[in-house]
């Protein structure tokens, strides 16, 4: 299937206590997403539906094959979904508070691009 791209949008998130990547990659698919309006899926696109349209998502993040797929993809709302990750994003030293179940200081930075398509 041929497509072709209408919006391309970055984001970060990170999991500050509990080491959970897939909780720092929901996180910046959040954040790619928060901000944005998509009229031109309908109004120049002509979709019909905005589960018509084609969202790609890449993330680079540290541990990639912990990451829970289905949970980041139904972060978003609509669309035909893939989802790529990478080793990437980073592991920063932050402090390990017990009650909030930390397993060490560690805290997980992911980055995401999420790329939105239409189909033709």
């Amino acid at each position: 299937m041929t497509q072709r791209r209408l919006v391309i949008e970055m984001g970060m998130g990170v999991d500050q206590h509990g080491q959970d990547p897939t909780v720092a990659a929901m996180r910046a698919v959040r954040n790619a997403i928060a901000h944005n309006a998509l009229p031109g899926v309908w109004e120049v696109a002509g979709l019909a539906h905005p589960n018509e349209m084609l969202v790609d998502v890449q993330i680079a993040v540290p541990f990639p094959d912990s990451v829970r797929q289905e949970e980041v993809l139904a972060v978003l709302p609509f669309g035909q979904k893939t989802l790529t990750l990478e080793t990437g994003g980073m592991v920063v030293a932050g402090r390990a508070i017990p009650e909030l179940d930390d397993k060490n200081d560690d805290m997980y930075v992911a980055i995401a691009a999420v790329t939105v398509s239409i189909p033709g």
